[in-house]
């Protein structure tokens, strides 16, 4: 009965890290089941950088097509669920589609990224 709860982990870890994290101006962001958590805020014009890290479970090799980070914007109109409308959007390729046999970190770079509109949480639309 063990290897059915096995069945339904993910396949591996992945870990998001910025290169300022220490520094950077942490904000607490209520997420949608009511709980509320610290996150990184970033302004208009600043480069947005760090590193993927992407861990297997111990043994296990992934196949993938290829790793990508994409930073998005995106406004959420609240009688429109499931709806999101970009306003901004920008994809770095990582890795080329190969497989993955132990942890691999991929440095990335969102260079002077413009953001014209602040997050906003409110009753009909959320902008993040």
């Amino acid at each position: 009965m063990n290897y059915i709860i096995g069945a339904f982990k993910p396949p591996c870890d992945i870990f998001v890290t910025f290169s300022d994290e220490r520094s950077r101006k942490q904000v607490a962001v209520k997420k949608d089941n009511g709980k509320t958590t610290m996150v990184p805020a970033f302004q208009s014009l600043e480069t947005i950088a760090g590193e993927v890290s992407i861990a297997p479970v111990p043994g296990k090799r992934i196949e993938h097509m290829g790793v990508k980070i994409e930073l998005l914007g995106q406004i959420e109109l609240y009688f429109d669920r499931g709806n999101f409308y970009d306003f901004t959007s920008l994809v770095r390729e990582l890795d080329v589609p190969g497989e993955i046999y132990e942890r691999k970190t991929y440095p990335f770079e969102f260079s002077t990224v413009e953001m014209p509109y602040e997050s906003y949480n409110g009753t009909n639309v959320r902008l993040r």
